[in-house]
C-alpha cells in the first residue's frame, strides 16, 4: 500500500486528508468531553493522549504513521486550550451546561 502511495506521490494527500479528519474529530471530542467529564478531567485526558501519541510518534517506524501520531499529539495539545474556551462558551450560554454539574462552575474567578 505504501509503495502505491509513494509511486503515485499520494502520501502528502493522504496525510492532509487524515489531518483534516483528525482535527474534525477533535472538535466534537472537546464539546462532549467538557459536557460529560468537565474541563479539568478532559484537559488531563487530552494531555495524556498528547504525551502517549508523541512518544508513539518517536518510537514507530514509517513517516506516515509518525506524522499521523504527531498530528494527534499536537491536536490534543491544542484541544487543552479549546476545553478552556469551551468552558467560557458554556458560561456564555452558547452551549448547553450539563445539569448534573451546574453548580461546579465557579464564575467568580472566571473571566467570561
Amino acid at each position: 500500500m505504501l509503495e502505491y502511495l509513494n509511486t503515485y506521490h499520494l502520501s502528502g494527500l493522504l496525510l492532509g486528508l487524515f489531518t483534516f479528519l483528525i482535527i474534525g474529530v477533535f472538535h466534537p471530542l472537546v464539546i462532549k468531553g467538557e459536557y460529560y467529564l468537565g474541563h479539568k478531567l478532559c484537559a488531563k485526558l487530552f494531555l495524556l493522549l498528547a504525551i502517549l501519541s508523541g512518544i508513539g510518534s518517536v518510537l514507530c517506524d514509517g513517516i506516515l504513521s509518525q506524522s499521523l501520531l504527531a498530528v494527534v499529539a499536537f491536536s490534543s495539545l491544542w484541544s487543552i486550550g479549546e476545553v478552556r474556551q469551551q468552558q467560557k462558551r458554556v458560561l456564555r450560554g452558547w452551549f448547553p451546561m450539563n445539569p448534573r454539574r451546574k453548580n461546579k462552575y465557579n464564575t467568580s474567578d472566571q473571566e467570561i
